[in-house]
């Protein structure tokens, strides 16, 4: 049998070196490229997000460890092929991005008021924007109805029509402005409905 990785090694460093090895020597994730994983980060994205709100901390547990087996992949894919970048650097620029857009906890603004942290981490990420004028404006990728609601928190407004799209737009409206988070909502109507099914 071949020798596993330690397992008294930090979980973190053995996670790294488990994929270090399966990307030398497992024939299916050497050849995966971050396109031919999209698909799997938004499908665990997803599995975590039920997770969460099913409350079950062994599925939590679970599904997460997948998205960050996914983050770990994509870094392996990126250090292997010789991108500049690699796991490290992923952690650093989020911890980087952590600090800077939270200056009421590593900077000098006091502030516990969280719609005033909001606005904070929010004006820091505008003027990071900003320090990059000729980055080409895009749609996030997101599923439809969230990316309405982030196009509505940004630009208080969505296109009108009398198409279907348009009265999808208006309940998203509607929803927004009753603080109803309407793809969660949606979500939670179809898995109550899935588990009566089921049950």
């Amino acid at each position: 049998m071949a020798d596993l990785v330690s397992e008294s090694q930090e979980p973190i460093h053995r996670l790294l070196d488990v994929m270090a090895r399966l990307r030398r020597e497992c024939a299916w994730t050497k050849e995966q490229t971050h396109e031919s994983l999209r698909r799997y980060l938004i499908e665990e994205a997803y599995e975590a997000a039920d997770a969460l709100a099913s409350g079950d901390a062994d599925a939590m547990r679970d599904e997460l460890g997948d998205v960050l087996m996914q983050v770990v992949f994509h870094a392996a894919i990126a250090e292997s092929d010789g991108e500049g970048w690699d796991f490290d650097a992923v952690a650093t620029t989020i911890a980087d991005k952590l600090i800077r857009r939270t200056p009421h906890v590593f900077g000098d603004v006091r502030t516990d008021d969280p719609a005033q942290i909001d606005a904070l981490w929010q004006g820091v990420k505008a003027q990071e924007r900003e320090a990059r004028p000729h980055a080409p404006a895009k749609l996030a990728p997101l599923p439809a109805l969230l990316l309405a609601q982030k196009h509505l928190d940004l630009a208080g407004s969505l296109p009108s029509s009398d198409s279907l799209v348009g009265r999808l737009f208006a309940l998203v409206a509607e929803a927004h402005e009753a603080g109803i988070d309407l793809e969660l909502a949606a979500r939670e109507e179809l898995r109550s409905q899935n588990d009566k099914t089921q049950g």
